[in-house]
């Protein structure tokens, strides 16, 4: 894997919404563009309609998963524009991921093709373990099995490496051209490399500045795994997932940087982590925030505004997705 340079003072200077983002070189082929649209919690229409104003505004790498229960609607939008001559499948990123409900070897190939057909395309950019706590669900869209007392149905069993191995073999098939992982620790990251045969490309996981990962994101650089980030503006659509810290977009020091700077603080905050090396993919449903979130590469944060922001960082306390299902799990990574 190796980083583009985050973009310097000139080439921002000449940096427009028809130029190519700038993007990290996979270890397995293909580039993974910095910035992509997050989808979780997004359907439908709204799903639609999102993804139409992503592409006309430049973006070229789309993130979802079997859970986001939206890869038809983003299938229907991709049709639409690959038909119409806009943009060819090469020029179109897309990273998709494998279901608890099917983090058992025998279900890998099987949840993939039903991603592919609903994507409406013969292979995806990018194929990720979504997460290590397996779950046992009654069919195939059961994809949040639980109890009649509410409680999660996970599967003790889970068998990472045996996951990995079929993973793999989505690459040999064609299905896949990278693969990765998301949600998984060190040690269990440690664990794949031990087994692998091919490397992980990937790791997708919580980062932002309250909460920034930087055991994990060093392992990831010394082995040779790019990462994304999700939730990179502190998943605002989660009130209280800062508890009593204020919200990071409305941080002082995030909103005073954005002040001077005459910019958003969500695009502060994309900004930072670009400059870390980190891809990021902000979710909203907002037109006007998708197109504002996309213009990050004409403007660089000092070395005394990423100190500042660094200084955020709150370790495992800033966490905010804290999937409360994985807790009684042998493999819960967190």
């Amino acid at each position: 894997m190796r980083e583009t340079q985050c973009p310097s003072e000139s080439w921002c200077d000449s940096f427009t919404m028809a130029d190519q983002v700038p993007s990290i070189e996979l270890g397995n082929g293909g580039n993974m563009p910095y910035i992509g649209l997050g989808t979780f919690k997004t359907k439908d229409c709204e799903m639609r309609e999102s993804l139409r104003v992503a592409l006309e505004c430049g973006y070229r790498h789309v993130d979802t998963a079997t859970f986001y229960q939206n890869e038809d609607a983003i299938g229907e939008v991709l049709q639409e524009w690959l038909a119409s001559g806009k943009v060819t499948r090469e020029e179109v990123f897309i990273t998709t991921k494998l279901p608890r409900i099917g983090n058992r070897a025998g279900d890998v190939a099987r949840f993939l093709q039903k991603s592919l057909e609903k994507l409406r395309v013969s292979y995806v950019d990018l194929y990720l373990f979504h997460h290590p706590v397996g779950a046992i669900g009654k069919d195939d869209d059961d994809l949040s099995p639980v109890d009649s007392e509410g409680n999660s149905i996970n599967d003790p069993d889970t068998d990472l490496e045996s996951v990995w191995k079929a993973i793999e073999e989505q690459v040999d098939a064609g299905r896949a051209r990278n693969i990765g992982l998301s949600n998984f620790n060190i040690v269990q990251i440690e664990r794949i490399l031990k087994v692998c045969r091919i490397r992980p490309a990937n790791l997708q996981v919580e980062v932002h500045a309250y909460h920034q990962q930087r055991d994990l994101r060093a392992l990831c650089h010394k082995h040779g795994i790019s990462v994304c980030a999700f939730g990179p503006l502190g998943a605002p659509y989660m009130a209280d997932g800062a508890g009593e810290r204020p919200v990071l977009l409305e941080h002082p020091k995030v909103v005073s940087i954005a002040n001077r700077l005459a910019r958003t603080p969500a695009q502060v905050l994309l900004r930072f982590l670009i400059q870390l090396g980190m891809a990021v993919i902000p979710k909203s449903s907002n037109p006007d925030r998708i197109r504002q979130n996309f213009q990050v590469f004409d403007f660089e944060l000092s070395t005394e505004d990423m100190s500042s922001l660094e200084d955020l960082d709150c370790g495992k306390e800033g966490k905010i997705f804290t999937m409360e299902f994985s807790k009684s799990h042998p493999e819960c990574p967190f």
